[in-house]
């Protein structure tokens, strides 16, 4: 089991819209789907969580998606919170109903619940220090000079 592919999709999108040139056209849900390799559906249910989380601003009848801040401005965290449908401190959880006649079962929630909310705040603490701007220059530099 892994967490779900959203994040890394839109931190994709949001990367895309960070380095359009205003030669290259309107980015458009397509456009996106087609670098993304998958479905416009699919990035256009992304766009409307970025939307509602205020990262991006759609423009249905002239076409094309903008940022609504500035690469440095927009967290990874802000991103994943976006996207992701977790709870705020229930990015892990324990299985539900363990036995309770069981010396295992009855206690491991007891036993995780610390190390699973310290993973968690880990995680938070590196997205929140990386910016979309980070990404985007680390993308330009594994592309080299001939971008």
């Amino acid at each position: 089991m892994q967490i779900s592919s959203r994040f890394s999709v839109a931190v994709h999108v949001l990367s895309l819209l960070a380095l359009q040139r205003e030669d290259d056209g309107l980015l458009t849900s397509e456009r996106m789907a087609g670098s993304v390799n998958t479905n416009p559906v699919v990035i256009r249910r992304l766009l409307g969580q970025l939307k509602k989380a205020g990262l991006v601003e759609v423009r249905p009848a002239s076409g094309g998606t903008f940022l609504a801040r500035r690469p440095a401005d927009i967290a990874l965290l802000d991103v994943y919170r976006a996207v992701e449908v977790v709870e705020q401190g229930q990015l892990f959880s324990v299985h539900e109903q363990p036995n309770p006649a069981c010396l295992v079962g009855r206690h491991i929630q007891a036993a995780l619940d610390t190390t699973l909310q310290r993973a968690q705040t880990a995680l938070e603490q590196v997205l929140a220090g990386v910016t979309l701007q980070q990404v985007t220059t680390d993308i330009l530099a594994q592309a080299g000079p001939s971008s």
